[in-house]
Formats: structure tokens, C-alpha cells, sequence
């Protein structure tokens, strides 16, 4: 169990790396977007976040979460699960990524997701 938490943790600090990298929008957007959210107390409250659920392996969902048009974290399988099977449904990996959202939100980074979590969502299998 300890091993998942460091590799979730290891996972999270890449992918806020990523999210660095520049994407495709308007620079004119993505620029007004960043002041917006500079200027604010909590930066997330307000901030244009965005939801995109994706494909995974074996016909199952992951879940890209968007700030400001630029990738901030890439969800392909089941957080807190060993293996890369994502959700078996649209609508679970949505509500989880809601969930996540939320947790973004309130400014809880990185905004992991327990086993516990899912299970009161009633998303695993």
C-alpha cells in the first residue's frame, strides 16, 4: 500500500510537470485566464476548469483535467488502483473527476483519490 502512495505522489508531481508544457489555445485566453486566477485569494475557486473523459485499455475511461485550456492531470486508469484499466463507464471516471475538481478547488494539491474515496462514490466494479 505504502508503494501505490509513493508511485500516486511520484505520478501527480509528473504530471504538474507536464502540465508546464505548452498546449494548444489562444495565448491571448490562456494569458487573461492566468491573470485572473493570480489575482484571486484562492487561484482555483474561480478558475476556467474543465473536464475531458478519455478512452483507456480494454474499452474503460480515464478522465484529462483542464486548467485554463493547459493539461493538468491525465487520469488513464483507476487512482489508488494497481493496473491500467480505466472506469468501466463515462460516468463514473466524470464523477470521480469531479470529485477531483473539487478537491482543486479547495486547493487540496495534489488532489488524490483514496480507495475509501471511491468506494463512497460507488465507482469500482
Amino acid at each position: 500500500m505504502k508503494n501505490n502512495k509513493n508511485t500516486t505522489t511520484m505520478l501527480m508531481a509528473v504530471l504538474f510537470i507536464f502540465a508546464l508544457l505548452p498546449m494548444t489555445s489562444s495565448a491571448a485566453d490562456e494569458t487573461a485566464c492566468k491573470r485572473e486566477v493570480k489575482q484571486q485569494k484562492n487561484f482555483y475557486a474561480n478558475a476556467q476548469i474543465s473536464i475531458k473523459i478519455i478512452p483507456s485499455i480494454k474499452r474503460t475511461f480515464g478522465y484529462d483535467i483542464l486548467l485554463c485550456g493547459r493539461l493538468l492531470v491525465h487520469q488513464p486508469n483507476i487512482p489508488g488502483l494497481p493496473g491500467n484499466e480505466g472506469f468501466t463507464t463515462k460516468e463514473r471516471a466524470k464523477k470521480v473527476a469531479e470529485f477531483v475538481v473539487k478537491k482543486i478547488r479547495n486547493k487540496e494539491m495534489p488532489p488524490t483519490v483514496t480507495i475509501e474515496d471511491l468506494n463512497k462514490m460507488g465507482v469500482l466494479k
